[in-house]
């Protein structure tokens, strides 16, 4: 089964995470299939906290990809972050 879930990269105490479409078996830091945006809860200033590519993420879940629920408050969360970016 896929799964759209956070693998989390950075450095200790500084998260950084990426939105990826990957295999349920595989670990929360390994292989995945595609990249779908990314999650920075650490940004401060005029850096980027969450791009993501809601296309993607809508195409992947019709084809039967489970969401977590972390990312499914990112999307939802995520219209309000790009516009107030803009």
């Amino acid at each position: 089964m896929v799964k759209i879930r956070l693998a989390r990269s950075g450095a200790k105490k500084a998260p950084y995470y990426n939105v990826v479409a990957t295999d349920s078996r595989s670990s929360r830091d390994g292989k995945f299939i595609e990249r779908l945006g990314y999650y920075n809860p650490s940004a401060r200033g005029q850096e980027v906290k969450l791009k993501l590519d809601l296309a993607k993420i809508e195409g992947w879940a019709k084809n039967g990809a489970q969401i977590s629920e972390r990312v499914a408050f990112l999307v939802k969360s995520a219209p309000k972050a790009e516009a107030a970016a803009a």
